[in-house]
């Protein structure tokens, strides 16, 4: 293998993306899980958040802004935020949210919030599909500030394609 084949699988093997494209908590916390677990194993760990998954990383108050009635009506049926978050099986009209939040307080485990904040401490990068925020009337000013980057698909597919682990969650 030439100089620039190492060099390329070296590149590979020390980066990792995950498109979260769920918004709900437990399939949230296992992106999370993954992405804070190979950062601080020294991978470069990029996040693509598209379609429901941008409500991980939504403010719960949106900013507004013009939209059209569909876009508002997506809106007040899917609204974002951590703490808005259901569980993917067993949501129980939020009591199995509430249960879990509670068995993860009980043995340590770091809330979505925390993971969040850990995330971004390990140099995780975050972004926010443009294609999809378009689709449900978002704007820049309706994500987290942990979300720094906004583009396409066309980005993602130029990351992941210099990555080693490439998950969909």
């Amino acid at each position: 293998m030439g100089k620039q084949g190492e060099n390329s699988a070296q590149e590979r093997r020390d980066s990792a993306t995950i498109v979260v494209f769920s918004g709900e908590l437990d399939r949230a916390l296992a992106a999370f899980n993954i992405a804070t677990t190979a950062a601080s194993m020294g991978m470069e760990v990029t996040m693509f958040f598209t379609f429901w998954g941008l409500n991980v990383v939504r403010r719960e108050r949106g900013g507004g802004g013009r939209k059209t009635a569909l876009q508002r009506m997506l809106g007040l049926m899917n609204r974002g935020g951590t703490r808005r978050l259901r569980l993917s099986r067993l949501n129980m009209m939020g009591g199995g949210r509430a249960a879990m939040k509670r068995l993860m307080r009980q043995f340590r485990m770091p809330s979505l919030e925390e993971m969040i904040a850990m995330a971004r401490d390990l140099g995780v990068r975050f972004i926010a599909c443009t294609t999809s925020m378009a689709l449900m009337g978002l704007t820049e000013d309706d994500f987290i500030p942990e979300v720094e980057d906004f583009a396409g698909a066309a980005t993602y597919v130029e990351r992941a394609s210099n990555s080693s682990i490439n998950l969909f969650i």
